[in-house]
Parts: C-alpha cells; structure tokens; sequence
C-alpha cells in the first residue's frame, strides 16, 4: 500500500509538470525513470522494511504462547515443510523428516520484531522457521497429533498380548516342543477350539458341517480359515488337522 501510494505521487507529479511545461516533455521522460529510481531507493524501500517487521507486541506475545509445544511433521502428496539452518531469510533450509515431531523452544528476533520460531526435532536436529509460514502449513504438514498415533497404540497394545499370550503358553501341561510350536504361532493336532484361539486368535471365517457318510449321524466338523490360507480341521471341538492351501510354485 505505501509502495504504492509514494508511486502514484511519483507519476502524477511528472504528468502535472509535463501539462505546464509541454517543451520538457521530452526532457521528463529522458529522466524520469531515473527519479523513479532514486525515489525507489530512498523513499520505497526503507517503507517497505517497515512493512516487513510489522508485528505489534502483543501479536508477538502471542507468537510466543506457541514455544514449548510439541508438533508432527506430516507428508502431503510427498511434501512436507522447509526449515531455516539459521534465522535469516538468505539460510540453507532443509526438509522436514516425515513422521517427526518437534517442540518449539525459542521465538527469536523479539527485539527486532524479525521473529523465526526456532525448533528441535526429535532426532535432535534444530531448525527455524517463519511464524507467517508455520501458519501456511498449519493442520497441512505441521499437525498437533502425531499421524502415526493409533498405529504406534496398536502396535503397543499387540507387543502387550503376545507377552500375554506366552506368559499363558508358557503355564500350560504341555511338553516344551508343543509350547514351543505355540509359541511360534503354529497350533497342535489335540489342542482344542479354546486353545487354539489363545494361540492363533480368532479364525477369519468358520465352516461347520458333519463328517461321514451320513451328515445327520456324522461327526461335528468345524473348518476354521486363517489369513494365509491355513485351514484348521476340528472334530467334536478337538483339531485333528492342520491344512494348508497356500499356493505352490509350479
């Protein structure tokens, strides 16, 4: 805007001029980029630095409500925000790592209202970084919950059930080559549907039926198939075969 307003002066002056002195015309047009120039240098410039560090102190309080937060690094269509090596707008940048956290620890260049949040990521890592430009990926790259939560929450909870599932292997009157199999994920002809699920969990699909030749007299047949395509055959709630469809290379 101030640009702007010291330009239009600039030009109206040389046309007021040019109307009352029409033999100069030539004469302001010669020179008249030059003082364009010169006004641009000594007028327009120191202005517009002053627009640059615009900040007011209190929106500078409130930039710095933000140090001591904790933030996440999220890819969007394989990009993620540039950091600053040092506070200064000519610096190396790098990308931020994917996935990663970093906390705010510091709201420098206060005093000369030219504020860079600087950050250290979790690896260690310290960066800056615009506050205007923290705003531009805000709830974009730069979120406030990690995006890996409930996977990492899964992942602890599946850690927690299988010490579980052992601790609970590892107790049954079984000989250690049967605990050992269950432990390795492989269930045992002999083992019932209740065990089985204790070491395998829960089939993704169950098939029940009668064996024999006569399905209404037959034995209890119950099929349960695994991801991977192992199948279990029961008998009256007891396995008596482990199967496996898995594909073979020819």
């Amino acid at each position: 805007m101030i640009k702007r307003l010291v330009m239009n002066g600039i030009f109206c002056t040389i046309k007021a001029v040019e109307k009352k002195h029409p033999k100069t015309h030539r004469i302001w047009s010669t020179v008249s980029h030059g003082l364009v120039a010169v006004f641009l240098f000594a007028i327009v410039v120191p202005f517009a630095m002053v627009e640059a560090a615009s900040y007011t102190d209190k929106q500078l309080e409130a930039l710095a409500t933000r140090v001591g937060q904790v933030f996440w690094i999220a890819s969007v269509d394989n990009r993620t925000p540039t950091f600053l090596s040092t506070p200064a707008p000519n610096a190396s940048s790098f990308p931020a790592p994917a996935n990663e956290s970093f906390e705010i620890t510091e709201l420098v260049g206060w005093k000369a209202k030219n504020p860079y949040y600087k950050v250290r990521f979790d690896s260690g890592k310290e960066g800056y970084i615009r506050p205007e430009m923290f705003h531009e990926e805000f709830n974009m790259t730069i979120l406030t919950v990690d995006p890996q939560a409930d996977a990492k929450k899964k992942a602890v909870q599946g850690e927690e059930d299988n010490k579980q599932r052992i601790a609970w292997i590892q107790s049954q009157p079984w000989s250690e080559t049967v605990k050992q199999e269950a432990i390795n994920g492989r269930a045992v002809p002999g083992m019932n549907v209740a065990e089985v699920k204790r070491v395998l969990g829960s089939p993704v699909r169950v098939i029940k039926g009668r064996s024999g030749q006569k399905a209404q007299s037959g034995i209890a047949e119950e099929r349960w198939l695994y991801a991977g395509g192992t199948e279990l055959v029961f008998h009256n709630n007891l396995l008596i075969r482990v199967e496996s469809k898995e594909k073979k290379e020819p």
